[in-house]
């Protein structure tokens, strides 16, 4: 293992913390959704856990009825203000209660993610010192289709021997002019929304003014490259899907059964 990779006593302490509201638009309460035999938060919580950067889990919330799941996961978690517009906003505040140098934004719907990406993550953003924020970008994989304006597109490029992010969109970026297909030289990326931030950023973020392209495109990591700042881009396969509808949490409920056997 690389110094890199692995946990360092001269690398910050890195903590997870994982944003959540009951409320969804498309699939309410979702977090506490519990056919598994444990809510989706704890399925999360375990996942980040697995990190082999990462020495602390803490959920961010602003409802009891979470905090309560969470706690009887033996998860310490922070009561927050309910009127936080998105998860970075929340950890923000969360962060006073926090000891940790380094913060990572694990998505509440995540119950797949793979650890391995989280390192990888936190590595980029170490290895990176220009860079406030880190996050991560995939290959598609072959059923998702990269037209589809739910799958985010991000464009990245090595610029002074590290991996940054030039852009993200969710229409096809780049676009392939010639037709050139899969051996075109610079072919579409989905964005992992997975973010690693210097704990300083934060205060930063939530202080930076929303930007056109962040509104017209609702992506909040575009604020932070139209005020100017870089954004390191690590790079990994990721198979794993977020839960945004009942559809989906019964689909990886199915999955979870075929791999553990188990039955709710």
């Amino acid at each position: 293992m690389t110094e890199a990779m692995g946990r360092s006593t001269r690398s910050p302490r890195v903590v997870a913390i994982i944003p959540g509201r009951f409320q969804s638009s498309r699939f309410p309460g979702k977090m506490l959704a519990a056919e598994t035999g444990q809510p989706l938060i704890a399925h999360v919580v375990d996942r980040a856990r697995l990190s082999r950067f990462v020495s602390e889990v803490v959920v961010a919330t602003d409802d009891e009825r979470i905090v309560r799941a969470a706690e009887a996961h033996g998860v310490r978690c922070i009561l927050t203000r309910s009127d936080h517009a998105n998860g970075t906003s929340r950890i923000a505040e969360a962060i006073g209660d926090v000891d940790g140098g380094i913060i990572v934004n694990v998505q509440g719907d995540e119950p797949e993610l793979e650890p391995s990406l989280i390192d990888a993550t936190v590595a980029a953003l170490l290895t990176d010192p220009g860079a406030p924020v880190a996050t991560l970008a995939s290959e598609f994989e072959p059923h998702e289709d990269p037209t589809n304006p739910n799958i985010v597109k991000c464009v990245g490029a090595t610029i002074g021997g590290r991996r940054r992010a030039l852009w993200f969109s969710r229409s096809l970026v780049p676009f392939d002019r010639d037709a050139k297909g899969a051996a075109a030289e610079a072919h579409p990326l989905k964005h992992v929304g997975l973010y690693v931030y210097r704990r300083e950023f934060l205060a930063t973020f939530v202080g930076l003014a929303p930007t056109p392209c962040e509104r017209t495109e609702q992506l909040e990591q575009l604020r932070v490259l139209e005020h100017g700042l870089p954004i390191a881009l690590a790079l990994g396969r990721s198979t794993s899907q977020g839960i945004d509808t009942p559809e989906q949490y019964a689909a990886f409920v199915e999955r979870w059964r075929r791999s553990t056997g188990g039955s709710a």
